[in-house]
C-alpha cells in the first residue's frame, strides 16, 4: 500500500508541473499551440516505444472512429485548451478548472448512460458550478491585482471536459486495450489536429528540454506512475490522492511566478475540489 501511495503522488507531483513546464516554454518563445504539438508527439514516441516492446500494436477496425473522436477531443482539444487556460490564467488557475473533470463525468453519464442523478452528485456539480463563478470573481497574479478574464475560465472549463471523457470514452477502451496500446493510435491522430493551428518558432536547448520534461515527465511517466499506484490501491483512494496535482500547481506556480488568487478565488477552488471527493466517496 506504501508503494502505491508513493507512485500515486509521484504522478500527482508531475501531472502538477504540466502548467509550470508550460509557462517556462511560454518564456522560451513557444506559444500554446507549439507546445501541445510537441507534448503530443514526443509522448507518442514514448508510448509507441512501450507498446512496441510489449507487442501491444494491434487495432480493431471498427473502435477507429471512436478512436478518431477521443483523438481530437481527448488529445488535440484537450491539449490545446490545457495550454491557452494556462497562457491566459496562469498555472494555479488551469490545474484547478481541470478538476471540473468529475462534475463533466456525472453530467455526460445522466445523458449517455442514463445514470441517476443522486443528492451527491447533484451537490457535486452546484459546488463545481459556484466554485467557478468564485473564482471568476477572484484576481489572480501575485497580489490578485489582475481579474481572471472569461476565456482563461472557458479554456480551464473546456479542458476538464475533454479531461473527463478519459473517463467516459476512455471507459470502453480500458476494457480492450492498454494505456500503450490505445495512445499509440490515439496521440499521432491528435498531433494532426493541432498541427495546422501551429506557428513554429526557433527553439533554443532549453526549450527543447522544457517540451522533453512536460512530455516525457509530465505526461507519459505521470501515466506510469499512475497506473502502477492503481496496482496497490483501489481507485477510490488512488484518485483522493490525485488531488494533489492541483495543490502542487498552486503552490510551486506561486513560487516561481507568484501566482495568486484572492481569498474569493481560494474558496472556490476549495469547492471544486470538494466536488472531487465527493464523487469519489460516491464510488
Amino acid at each position: 500500500m506504501i508503494r502505491g501511495y508513493v507512485f500515486i503522488i509521484s504522478a500527482a507531483i508531475l501531472w502538477g508541473l504540466i502548467g509550470i513546464f508550460s509557462c517556462l516554454a511560454f518564456a522560451e518563445g513557444l506559444g500554446p499551440m507549439e507546445v501541445a504539438f510537441w507534448r503530443a508527439v514526443i509522448t507518442w514516441f514514448c508510448f509507441g516505444a512501450q507498446a512496441a516492446v510489449k507487442k501491444e500494436l494491434g487495432f480493431d477496425k471498427k473502435d477507429f472512429p471512436l478512436a478518431a473522436v477521443f483523438a481530437f477531443l481527448g488529445v488535440s482539444v484537450f491539449y490545446i485548451s490545457y495550454q491557452l487556460a494556462v497562457k491566459s490564467g496562469g498555472a494555479a488557475l488551469a490545474s484547478v478548472l481541470l478538476y471540473t473533470a468529475p462534475a463533466w463525468v456525472v453530467v455526460c453519464s445522466f445523458f449517455i448512460y442514463k445514470e441517476r442523478l443522486t443528492a451527491l452528485k447533484i451537490t457535486a456539480v452546484i459546488s463545481v458550478i459556484l466554485g467557478v463563478y468564485l473564482i471568476s470573481k477572484s484576481g489572480a497574479g501575485s497580489t490578485g491585482e489582475r481579474s481572471i478574464g472569461l476565456a482563461a475560465i472557458l479554456w480551464g472549463l473546456t479542458s476538464g471536459f475533454c479531461y473527463s471523457l478519459y473517463y467516459t470514452i476512455g471507459k470502453y477502451f480500458s476494457k480492450k486495450y492498454s494505456g500503450a496500446n490505445l495512445f499509440v493510435w490515439v496521440l499521432p491522430m491528435g498531433a494532426l489536429g493541432i498541427l495546422p493551428f501551429v506557428d513554429f518558432v526557433p527553439k533554443s536547448g532549453t526549450a527543447w528540454m522544457i517540451l522533453i520534461l512536460v512530455s516525457i515527465f509530465s505526461t507519459f511517466l505521470a501515466n506510469q506512475c499512475y497506473y502502477q499506484g492503481l496496482k496497490h490501491l483501489e481507485a477510490g483512494r488512488a484518485s483522493i490522492v490525485a488531488t494533489l496535482e492541483p495543490v502542487v500547481a498552486a503552490v510551486t506556480a506561486y513560487i516561481l511566478f507568484g501566482e495568486a488568487f484572492t481569498l474569493l478565488g481560494y474558496g472556490g477552488a476549495g469547492l471544486i475540489l470538494a466536488a472531487v471527493l465527493l464523487t469519489i466517496y460516491k464510488e
